[in-house]
């Protein structure tokens, strides 16, 4: 219950930082088109995890792609362990206010 809890809130938060509509920018199901990995700067993205979907979400959306949602059922790990920490959580609190920044300046 506390990941689905910090999932759905962690959402609702990037949402209202970054100003993207997106509804689940910390995971999902992606498929991007070569065009917008050609467009977005891979070299650039330098966070992990949970903030690695967001960075990517913002920037494809503010480069002016299309970003297409398909609902996905979270279902309990069965076998290994979360890879999950308070850097990787830390790391995507912050993130979403260096992307507002950048995106107002310009930058994204």
């Amino acid at each position: 219950m506390s990941r689905l809890l910090l999932s759905y809130f962690a959402n609702i938060y990037a949402r209202i930082v970054t100003g993207v509509p997106i509804q689940d920018l910390t995971g999902g199901f992606k498929c991007y088109r070569r065009e917008v990995l050609e467009v977005i700067n891979l070299k650039r993205i330098h966070s992990d995890g949970y903030g690695f979907q967001i960075e990517m979400n913002v920037k494809t959306y503010r480069k002016g792609f299309r970003v297409e949602e398909m609902a996905i059922i979270f279902v309990e790990r069965r076998a290994g362990t979360s890879k999950m920490s308070r850097h990787i959580v830390w790391e995507a609190f912050w993130l979403v206010w260096r992307l507002r920044i950048q995106s107002l300046l310009g930058r994204i």
